[in-house]
């Protein structure tokens, strides 16, 4: 009988893909991959480092199974990703029960590593950041309709509260071939919608090529037979260029949708944070975009409680939020990182204080997004089928104004039956908070 492997990915799309690597070279050696990782003998937790709830909801992940191997329900337990990455020594010491540590440059070991593993073996493997993998096969953990195309890892921004530097190293992109190649192999497998995705998407191709090259890669993934949405994401404020904004307006296969994490809005605060924006910086921008990009829509995150925030830096915030109507934007507190330079600056923020401007950023949020949504009603939209809802009998998917699990949600009744990763062209008939309730027409 064929050992069973299965795999936890949390976190960003961004390791979502390493773990699809992983699973590829699993499979090709012989394993069985299962989706449910209870049902397996062999488990890989690939895990994200990037913030306290985050490493929480790893360490928790770890245990769990490394339970279940003392309980005799699965013989190994391997640990990859960003939080094996950045606490080696941590997790090598501190959890003896996990068979298996992977540093991210070491994830095409994973098949020998397992095969170690189920022979009593610990493995405990670490090298260069820069030898992570990131052109190879892989096997899509979510529907097969969409897909994740990374363009490159690693990060050069140093924003202070950020340890992705630290764990994932310098920016370096993939060759535009190789990126190409990928989406022809998932088009040719059924894939229709490619989110393009990297810790900065918008300096893509600077290292190897001399200039910002997102533009042109668009323009040629566009090309491909059978890709139908193009969606970007993470686009870093300073970098969003003329050239990228034409392509965006002109292409029709590029979601008229926007990510751009701004992470606040007041000039000394995003100095701290060593970014270059402010108040009319960003400001300007978003109206430069909607005016370059008719019908676009916004998404974007900030931080709460960075250390030194006062209420009036908190007010700049919440005055971008009001003026601009973001579509969508998430808000997160500030986590407070070692080995960044923010952990050590003065004026650290209380929670309480952190969680309640997040609190009121948010209930403004919803009050925007709800009128946004109203805004829609009676307007034609063309939705890809995530799902059907067995109970009720209602059909659910994402326009093109919502990335894969984070956005919202449109509800429809049709009087056809639909295939999932179909697209159909429905009417809003009305909103509720977030989301969209649709029919389509006979």
């Amino acid at each position: 009988m064929a050992v069973k492997v299965g795999m936890v990915s949390l976190g960003c799309s961004k390791n979502q893909v390493d773990g699809e690597i992983m699973l590829s070279l699993i499979q090709r050696d012989g394993y069985e991959l299962c989706a449910d990782p209870a049902l397996c003998d062999v488990v890989i937790i690939n895990t994200c480092g990037f913030i306290e709830d985050a490493k929480r909801e790893s360490i928790e992940n770890i245990l769990e199974f490394c339970e279940r191997k003392r309980a005799g329900q699965v013989r190994a337990v391997v640990v990859t990703g960003c939080l094996a990455e950045r606490y080696q020594q941590e997790i090598v010491s501190e959890i003896p029960e996990a068979d298996v540590i992977l540093g991210i440059g070491r994830n095409t070991d994973i098949v020998a590593a397992i095969d170690h593993a189920l022979h009593g073996e610990r493995v405990v493997e670490f090298s260069d950041k820069n030898d992570l993998v990131m052109d190879a096969e892989r096997v899509l953990t979510n529907p097969p309709y969409y897909a994740y195309i990374k363009l490159a890892d690693g990060c050069d921004n140093r924003c202070t509260y950020c340890a992705i530097p630290n764990i994932r190293g310098r920016f370096r992109s993939r060759k535009m071939e190789n990126i190409l190649e990928e989406v022809r192999r998932f088009a040719a497998q059924g894939v229709t919608e490619m989110n393009l995705v990297a810790q900065d998407t918008t300096r893509y191709g600077e290292d190897i090529y001399g200039r910002l090259m997102l533009p042109e890669l668009i323009r040629e993934v566009c090309k491909v037979d059978g890709v139908h949405w193009v969606r970007i994401l993470y686009c870093y404020p300073q970098r969003i260029t003329e050239e990228l904004l034409d392509v965006m307006a002109s292409e029709p296969k590029v979601v008229k949708y926007m990510d751009v994490p701004v992470q606040h809005a007041s000039g000394r605060i995003l100095k701290k944070m060593n970014r270059r924006d402010d108040y009319t910086y960003l400001k300007s921008l978003m109206q430069h975009i909607r005016e370059k990009v008719p019908g676009v829509v916004l998404r974007t995150t900030f931080i709460t409680g960075f250390p030194g925030e006062t209420e009036e830096d908190f007010a700049e915030l919440t005055r971008l939020v009001k003026e601009v109507r973001f579509e969508r934007l998430g808000c997160f507190t500030y986590s407070r990182e070692d080995d960044t330079p923010a952990y050590d600056m003065p004026d650290q923020i209380d929670e309480e204080t952190k969680r309640r401007r997040a609190d009121i950023v948010m209930t403004e949020q919803l009050a925007i997004a709800e009128e946004f949504a109203r805004s829609l009603i009676g307007r034609e939209l063309e939705v890809v089928v995530d799902g059907l809802d067995e109970e009720s009998g209602i059909y659910y998917g994402r326009s093109y104004m919502d990335a894969p699990d984070i956005d919202t949600r449109v509800y429809f009744d049709s009087p056809y039956e639909h295939e999932v990763g179909e697209y159909v062209t429905v009417t809003v008939t009305d909103s509720r908070g977030y989301d969209l309730m649709a029919e389509e027409a006979e």
